[in-house]
């Protein structure tokens, strides 16, 4: 996505101790981001899945006090090692990467970024758009840790 003074880019990274084949299969796929998403209440595909490049997938979140719906394009799908996907359609235009990199046979290293310019009623808040961000992404992924490691 492009630079500027509206843009935001947040990256947060996390550890989780399972093979990097099984911390992607279970974060590439779309159906599974109400179980680790927070923010995500409902996912509705928009092209038949599996998941591909240009499939395009629907979300309902809660952000900043508001529902957002967007559909997201993926436009890079190469699980275990990165998907990238972009809002198509939606209030605030936002480029998503997951990127896995195994620090061995049985952990991982998952980094997630997302980087847009926020519109709309999100725009008023941009100098606390990041922030949330981070603290969302950081309590996702804590989330996910959990679920693929449940018994540490």
């Amino acid at each position: 996505m492009n630079g500027g003074e509206a843009s935001v880019d947040v990256v947060t990274r996390v550890i989780i101790e399972r093979p990097r084949a099984d911390v992607a299969a279970l974060a590439a796929n779309p159906d599974n981001a109400p179980l680790w998403y927070i923010n995500i209440k409902s996912v509705e595909w928009r092209s038949p899945p599996p998941a591909r490049v240009g499939s395009r997938v629907a979300f309902v979140a809660h952000f900043l006090f508001r529902k957002l719906e967007y559909v997201y394009e993926l436009v890079v799908f190469d699980p275990p090692s990165r998907v990238v996907m972009r809002t198509a359609d939606g209030p605030f235009p936002m480029e998503t990467t997951y990127e896995w990199r195994a620090i061995d046979a049985s952990k991982t290293e998952m980094t997630l970024r997302n980087c847009g310019a926020p519109s709309g009623f999100i725009s008023l808040l941009r100098p606390f758009v990041a922030g949330m961000m981070r603290r969302a992404n950081t309590k996702d992924l804590r989330r996910l840790k959990s679920i693929l490691e449940p018994s540490r």
